[in-house]
């Protein structure tokens, strides 16, 4: 199983594609569904996407909303990436359920042993739970904990940004210090987490990379 897990994935593209061997095989799909519920110019999703087909990957879109499983199934057969985009977590997640898509890319990823890159919410719901800071509203613990459970930590993206500063100071970092939370790594916009035959590192594409 081989994961890239950013907090922006259009400032790591280039570094990413260094680590991946293009000749096997380029053919990236781009899930944009977490996308579809936020309301601004999504400016942030073109520049991903553009990241992506720069550093040459061939980029598909993809929503998984209203599809079926085996729709999604056979949708998928034909690529080497899956690239989850950011956006709204808990929404990614309600559609994930709801379609079955998690067991379709946990078979893609772990039996089919393709690659899977994740951005912001696409990251942390490659961890095994959502966090209670991204819901607005009641939801059960069962259906948190239905995320996609490659790894045991939950990434906390977008680390440093003046937008998010206020959020985290006053809500999100308090779950660290919670003794049923599982373990956190915040991410800025220029580091990236790579795992790999059950190993973790933290690169930073400005600095040395760095092994946890």
């Amino acid at each position: 199983m081989k994961l890239f897990l950013t907090s922006s994935v259009h400032a790591v593209a280039h570094d990413i594609v260094k680590r991946v061997d293009l000749s096997k095989g380029k053919k990236l799909v781009f899930i944009d569904t977490a996308s579809e519920p936020v309301d601004d110019d999504k400016e942030w999703l073109a520049n991903d996407r553009k990241a992506l087909v720069n550093a040459g990957f061939d980029v598909t879109d993809l929503t998984i909303t209203g599809k079926t499983k085996k729709e999604l199934e056979e949708d998928l057969v034909e690529y080497d990436y899956i690239y989850m985009s950011g956006g709204d977590t808990p929404y990614l997640l309600e559609q994930s359920s709801k379609t079955g898509f998690i067991e379709v890319v946990r078979d893609q990823i772990i039996k089919q042993e393709k690659t899977y890159i994740g951005t912001s919410a696409g990251s942390i719901i490659a961890g095994p739970k959502i966090p209670d800071y991204l819901y607005e509203y009641g939801v059960s613990e069962e259906d948190k904990k239905n995320a996609y459970g490659f790894v045991n930590f939950t990434i906390v993206p977008h680390w440093g940004q003046e937008f998010f500063k206020e959020r985290y100071l006053k809500k999100r970092l308090k779950i660290a210090y919670r003794d049923d939370h599982v373990p956190l790594i915040v991410l800025t916009d220029n580091q990236y987490v790579i795992v790999e035959e059950g190993k973790i590192e933290i690169i930073d594409v400005r600095l040395s990379k760095r092994k946890i």
